[in-house]
């Protein structure tokens, strides 16, 4: 992506139109006059490296394209990608490692932008029992393991409406990332066959869900486990993996859930 030949003009009126913002709305919220953001945008301007960062700033775009847009205006990329084991990050990996282990008895991952599960504590292992070994062995794509016919799908007992808050979750992600790789993962995972699904909504003590938060429903050994999730970020990212990593943490959506999860934890 470093080497897109697209003017910088051209890239921000792209992220301006992505977010559904005219030129007066950018405008306003940049404190710039929209004389000089039409210049920008039409390349008789030369935006400065801080205007840069500026507009990107309001426009939301994420630190990756950040570099981006700065290359495509003669600057430097100033945020740094790291691998999670580089050194520079051991706080920030010791610090994921103890929300993941913390959250135990309850299962909880960490996903980059492609949805890769990166880190995970105990309580995930089991609840992929019985997927085929393409979709369980790393590298794990989290969506393509939960939504394939070898997956997770046939033990997900409301998948339609798992599916559909997935899928809509990821539309959302495509429509404010612009990532080729997320877009080609939407095709396939719209793709995947959806016959013979249920609509349940109720959890497995008959607890309704609806308008308030979707759960997802585990066919296990130990019963059907029900579970809703909450998703943690950091919170001022200045390197890009850092910024683009997310924490999924399942929490029981019932009584039942609950105890079955205690009792499934190893004796220490």
């Amino acid at each position: 992506m470093m080497g897109n030949a697209q003017p910088v003009g051209d890239l921000l009126r792209e992220w301006r139109q992505r977010r559904r913002l005219s030129q007066l709305d950018l405008a306003g919220e940049a404190d710039i006059s929209t004389r000089h953001l039409s210049f920008v945008e039409s390349g008789r301007a030369q935006p400065s490296r801080e205007m840069v960062l500026h507009l990107a700033e309001r426009l939301e775009v994420p630190l990756r394209e950040r570099n981006v847009l700065l290359v495509a205006a003669g600057y430097a990329p100033v945020f740094r990608e790291r691998q999670l084991a580089d050194p520079a990050l051991v706080c920030a990996r010791q610090a994921i490692d103890l929300v993941l282990k913390g959250h135990e008895p309850y299962p909880a991952l960490a996903v980059d932008r492609h949805w890769t599960m990166v880190a995970s504590n105990g309580a995930v292992g089991p609840l992929m029992a019985g997927a085929d070994a393409s979709l369980s062995q790393p590298p794990i794509n989290v969506l393509r393991l939960s939504l394939h016919p070898q997956g997770l799908a046939p033990r997900i007992a409301n998948l339609a409406e798992w599916r559909a808050h997935l899928l809509e979750r990821l539309r959302r992600q495509v429509e404010v990332s612009a990532d080729p790789v997320l877009s080609e993962l939407l095709k396939e995972l719209h793709a995947y066959p959806v016959s013979g699904v249920t609509r349940a909504r109720k959890s497995a003590n008959g607890s309704e869900f609806a308008g308030i938060l979707v759960p997802v429903q585990f066919v296990t050994d130990a019963g059907t486990l029900s579970f809703f999730s909450t998703t943690t970020v950091f919170g001022t990212p200045i390197d890009i993996t850092l910024s683009e990593l997310a924490l999924e943490a399942f929490f029981p959506a019932d009584a039942a859930t609950a105890e079955a999860l205690r009792q499934m934890q190893p004796s220490a």
